[in-house]
């Protein structure tokens, strides 16, 4: 139970903080890099105070390697819609090769 809530806590955080980096270069452009900057630190704010409770619920089921690993599992896999979707990046092999070092990485981490 312990892993499935820090699981969806660190998808919500991941969805904060990939607005926090990208959707500025979007939706700021026209503005300052000081205004994009702190509108940024504004949404990681959120996504810290989602992402904490998050590594220290998971903490004490999984080890710290363990814990990078499925944070960066998580983390493609909101990038990836959020780059389709919300900034209309094509779809590249790139994400496949990613994703495939990904579960790689993630083999070796969980593995007993």
């Amino acid at each position: 139970m312990k892993i499935a809530l820090c699981l969806g806590l660190l998808c919500i955080s991941n969805v904060f903080m990939t607005f926090a980096w990208y959707a500025h270069l979007k939706d700021m452009r026209s503005k300052p890099w000081v205004v994009a900057a702190l509108v940024s630190w504004g949404i990681a704010l959120l996504e810290y105070l989602v992402q904490v409770p998050a590594n220290r619920i998971g903490h004490s089921q999984l080890s710290l390697g363990q814990l990078k690993i499925m944070q960066e599992v998580i983390a493609l896999t909101v990038f990836v819609p959020f780059s389709i979707f919300y900034m209309r990046e094509p779809v590249t092999w790139n994400y496949l090769g990613a994703g495939m070092c990904l579960m790689g990485a993630v083999y070796f981490m969980f593995r007993s």
